[in-house]
């Protein structure tokens, strides 16, 4: 097992009705809160009244800032920071999914520094070493933002997605009502169940390590979210489901699945790309080059991919190599069964040449990044991925 530091100091209320708690939970924290939220559905749910209710019955005065986008951008983060300096909030609370909880993280950062342009933080110009304090009421299962130390925004200015990893950035509180999980469509319940499933592989594929207590929390982590994910998509309505999916965002992105292990993101580089130069849902972005990701480097990661075969989709097949084929096959084809694409036609992406070569400089900042922990992944490796999703095999 790694050396590993663990941290996750975020308060989490979980259960029926309770948004009406976001009111007590941030009077501990200050006493003028930004609410931070995306376009209209928490104001036609009625759930952005509730909060601000709640926070009004705590004493804690508020200001709306609404308009985060499925990929929340620089710009309208930096529209955010102006918000919160001219109401002089001292706390930032994103009402919604990862979108708006990104951008109120975001926020914080900048109201906290107004003196650096969050261009400079978010590019890594200037790291981040303040910030305000964040809480998160969540309504959509799937980025984990609500308990993770990530926040990601597109610049599309340079048509670049990205993030940065800071405990600056992990909520104070995080209020998780599993019932709002059935005002999501079917659609983004599946690009969610996705991304779970992705936070969690993007820390189990790691060669030469032995963790085996985190291997098992991830493995069960993974079959709770097949079996249930199934579930939801299909009835949003079934809440003990939903509550598994909303519980399994969570840990699935808070580092717990990473301890003695750590982890590596390169597929989520190349849904970036594709999110960036599309603007592609990114649970559906990870799905559609997940396959062409694990063809490229399984070979390399045997014993990982035969273990997760049997573990995840028990596949009994002593030969590791056809055991890791099959686990791919049916990971591929569990992301098809809950609507997913899985390849970029699929995704209603066609790119020609030209377009790969850009989307491969784009996940490997202009060929000065390798990806992978398991062998690096330069240009021409991800652009052969990026090909393979394309043809679709």
């Amino acid at each position: 097992m790694k050396d590993f530091r663990y941290y996750a100091p975020t308060e989490v209320v979980f259960g029926k009705n309770a948004e009406d708690k976001t009111g007590e939970l941030a009077a501990k924290y200050g006493g003028r809160a930004l609410l931070v939220y995306g376009m209209s559905s928490v104001v036609k749910s009625g759930l952005l009244d509730r909060v601000a209710v709640s926070l009004e019955k705590a004493g804690v005065a508020y200001s709306l800032f609404g308009g985060a986008q499925p990929n929340p951008t620089l710009a309208h983060a930096e529209e955010g920071v102006a918000r919160a300096l001219e109401f002089g909030a001292d706390l930032i609370i994103g009402v919604g999914g990862g979108s708006a909880i990104d951008t109120a993280k975001w926020i914080a950062h900048g109201a906290a520094d107004p003196g650096v342009p969050l261009s400079d933080l978010w590019s890594k110009k200037v790291p981040v070493t303040r910030s305000l304090p964040v809480g998160a009421v969540l309504t959509m299962a799937a980025a984990g933002s609500e308990m993770s130390d990530s926040a990601v925004l597109t610049d599309e200015t340079i048509g670049r997605k990205s993030g940065v990893n800071t405990d600056f950035n992990r909520p104070r509180f995080a209020v998780m009502n599993p019932a709002l999980g059935a005002t999501v469509p079917p659609y983004q319940l599946a690009a969610g169940v996705t991304d779970i499933m992705m936070h969690t592989m993007e820390r189990y594929f790691i060669p030469d390590s032995r963790a085996e207590l985190t291997d098992e929390i991830a493995e069960g982590l993974l079959r709770t979210v097949v079996e249930n994910g199934r579930k939801i998509v299909a009835d949003p309505d079934d809440y003990d489901a939903m509550c598994e999916i909303f519980w399994a965002s969570s840990l699935s992105h808070n580092n717990l699945t990473e301890c003695g292990r750590g982890k590596d993101f390169s597929v989520h580089k190349l849904g970036h790309a594709l999110s960036a130069k599309y603007g592609a849902t990114h649970g559906a972005s990870l799905a559609a080059v997940w396959g062409s990701w694990a063809e490229e480097v399984y070979r390399d990661c045997l014993p990982r991919f035969a273990r997760f075969a049997e573990k995840v989709w028990g596949v009994k097949e002593a030969d590791a190599a056809a055991a890791a084929k099959i686990g791919i096959c049916r990971t591929v084809d569990y992301f098809s069964s809950v609507g997913m694409p899985v390849s970029l036609s699929e995704l209603g992406i066609d790119p020609d040449e030209d377009d790969i070569r850009a989307l491969a400089l784009n996940a490997t900042a202009n060929g000065t990044l390798k990806l992978s922990r398991i062998k690096p992944l330069g240009v021409e490796e991800v652009e052969r991925i990026f090909k393979r999703a394309a043809s679709g095999v």
